[in-house]
């Protein structure tokens, strides 16, 4: 066995994988380590949907413009190294290895109890630290205030995207709520960018003295590789930022940076094979699929692989997804937390199978007249799709 797959043994195998939020953990653990965080430049992401795409093409444009940049995003769909990359690449695995077991050797012995998630959070400091980024593009994980990579006390800037109702149980449940779990990323004296007037974002940016910039969204999309009908909101979001903080970027730089950048598994087209693949895991993101696909591919056939977890509203993203003639299957991952096949047919009004794999229905279809779109659960997604799939687009 690798010393990659111990690693991954570590962080899978002892409980590790649970939400506890707070920053006592992350900060005990980051000041051992020399407080790595303190040296980055970091611009910070929370929201409910769209920071992933915000993430990746700021990254994206960033590092067209010759700055060495470091991005760390969750979940991951195949790999925990696709976590943490710098300059486009992710962590070797020997690295990714070694830093596992420095930080939960460190861990062990200071007797502080941390996530997968704190340790994950810990890992990317350190890397890119060590990297030397000039620039770390940093994606909160559940909520904001309480969230590991808010352990950081200064950035170039706050950025919160679209908010919606999800993760209830812990954020709050209400959209107000919410945006204050949110808005606890708003650091003194540094700009914090939104789209959406919260009061609770306003109250946040007046109390540290943040410029606060509202930002409209009506940047034109027609360069953009990224597809959706939420991209306009994201992409608006992502440009605000990098005009404000790097004006020496030209619109040269900016234009190759949008042609080029690459978010897998969020509205991702497979046209060859009909194929659309969606982590649309809450009903705001499963209202933004129906919306791209009639905006994309109206009038077309329509075949849907979902699963999802239990802590979500699915028979919310049921009724948003599915119309009368579409062909639904349903999937039960390999997730203490996934729905099974009865609770989702029980929650949905239209015929539907079980899912058995991609082969079968294909070869059910032959003369491939009709679009399948795997969506639901990140969690699912590297049980369905074939890695070559999406390593083997442009």
């Amino acid at each position: 066995m690798s010393k990659y797959s111990d690693a991954k043994k570590v962080l899978t195998s002892q409980g590790k994988f649970y939400i506890n939020l707070g920053l006592e953990r992350i900060s005990a653990i980051l000041d051992l380590l020399g407080n790595p965080q303190d040296k980055l430049n970091c611009i910070h992401v929370a929201g409910t949907n769209g920071k992933g795409s915000v993430c990746a093409i700021i990254e994206n444009i960033l590092r067209k413009s010759s700055r060495k940049t470091g991005l760390y995003t969750s979940p991951h769909i195949f790999e925990y190294t696709e976590r943490i990359k710098v300059s486009g690449a992710d962590i070797p695995e020997e690295k990714f290895a070694n830093l596992v077991f420095e930080i939960c050797s460190l861990a062990d012995k200071h007797n502080i109890h941390l996530t997968e998630f704190e340790i994950l959070t810990a890992m990317a400091f350190k890397y890119f630290a060590e990297q030397n980024c000039d620039v770390v593009v940093l994606e909160t994980g559940l909520g904001g205030r309480f969230d590991a990579t808010n352990v950081i006390k200064k950035n170039l800037c706050s950025i919160i995207t679209h908010i919606d109702l999800d993760h209830t149980e812990r954020l709050g449940n209400t959209k107000d709520k919410i945006a204050f779990e949110k808005a606890g990323i708003i650091k003194s004296g540094c700009p914090v960018f939104t789209s959406e007037g919260y009061e609770a974002i306003r109250d946040m940016a007046d109390e540290k003295d943040s410029l606060l910039v509202m930002v409209a969204p009506f940047e034109d999309i027609s360069e953009l590789a990224l597809k959706g009908t939420c991209q306009q909101e994201n992409l608006s979001l992502a440009l605000a930022a990098i005009r404000y903080l790097f004006p020496d970027i030209t619109q040269e730089t900016i234009i190759e940076g949008l042609r080029t950048v690459k978010h897998p598994c969020r509205f991702q087209v497979i046209e060859d094979k009909k194929l659309i693949i969606d982590a649309c895991h809450n009903p705001n993101g499963a209202l933004a699929l129906r919306d791209s696909l009639e905006l994309y591919y109206p009038n077309t056939r329509r075949r849907f692989v979902f699963g999802c977890l239990k802590n979500k509203d699915y028979k919310k993203m049921i009724q948003i997804l599915f119309s009368q003639g579409d062909e639904i299957y349903f999937y039960h991952f390999d997730n203490k937390n996934s729905c099974s096949i009865k609770e989702l047919e029980d929650a949905c009004d239209l015929p539907s199978k079980k899912f058995v794999s991609l082969d079968e229905l294909y070869k059910n279809n032959p003369q491939n007249d009709v679009w399948t779109i795997i969506c639901g659960s990140f969690y699912m997604l590297n049980e369905i799709i074939p890695h070559s799939f999406l390593t083997s687009l442009p």
